[in-house]
């Protein structure tokens, strides 16, 4: 049986105000696979993916998150905070002790794994919303996170576009080892992910492969 990276069981989350989010939710995203987590507005999902992350704390429940994770916001320029696409990378590795070779070495490494090793000196302000997403997926690559939780990082991008970074996650979950999950509401997306979640009044009521949620969405 494949390994769990992300277990949830039974988490409950309200806002201060009562109202509830998440109700009793769980889920296992398998180790080294790119899962994908469906469902209307309302419904949980970036709610659940803040959890997963440490930026929210559930009521009840429980979290096990086996590795470091990364977290890739639905607008970069809420994470991208150095003028140039190179400091960016680095700027999460000024709390680990490396000499600045090995600094060096991470960002080009990481840089690299997103195919914009060439626009290290480039500023942040120049770049298109598809190099941003893919400078936020660098920044985690070169803290060496094992896993990626991305909230609709396709919601500002144009179609093409779009394709080309679910693609890309896709291609650094298999060439790395990597395991992502992805918040999405677009059908064209599930073509590149190993499985999904539906979420649905803060419960997952059902999961299994792409094509499995697709039938039962279309119904």
């Amino acid at each position: 049986m494949t390994q769990a990276a992300i277990q949830v069981r039974d988490l409950c989350f309200q806002w201060p105000t009562g109202a509830s989010v998440l109700q009793f939710c769980s889920l296992d995203v398998p180790k080294g696979e790119f899962w994908m987590l469906l469902g209307t507005n309302g419904s949980g999902k970036s709610t659940l993916l803040r959890l997963l992350a440490g930026l929210l704390q559930p009521q009840s429940g429980e979290i096990k998150i086996s590795g470091q994770v990364g977290f890739v916001f639905q607008n970069p320029d809420h994470q991208l905070v150095m003028p140039t696409v190179g400091a960016d990378v680095a700027f999460g590795l000024v709390e680990e002790k490396l000499s600045l070779a090995q600094i060096q070495a991470r960002v080009h490494e990481a840089l690299t794994a997103v195919n914009l090793q060439l626009l290290q000196r480039r500023p942040i302000y120049a770049l298109s919303g598809g190099q941003k997403q893919r400078i936020a997926i660098a920044g985690a690559i070169a803290r060496q996170c094992e896993i990626l939780l991305l909230d609709e990082p396709t919601a500002l991008l144009d179609p093409d576009t779009q394709l080309d970074l679910v693609a890309q996650v896709r291609n650094l979950v298999k060439s790395r080892g990597l395991t992502a999950l992805w918040v999405t509401h677009r059908f064209d997306e599930l073509n590149y992910c190993d499985g999904a979640f539906l979420l649905e009044q803060g419960r997952v009521v059902d999961r299994g492969a792409p094509e499995h949620l697709k039938q039962r969405l279309m119904q």
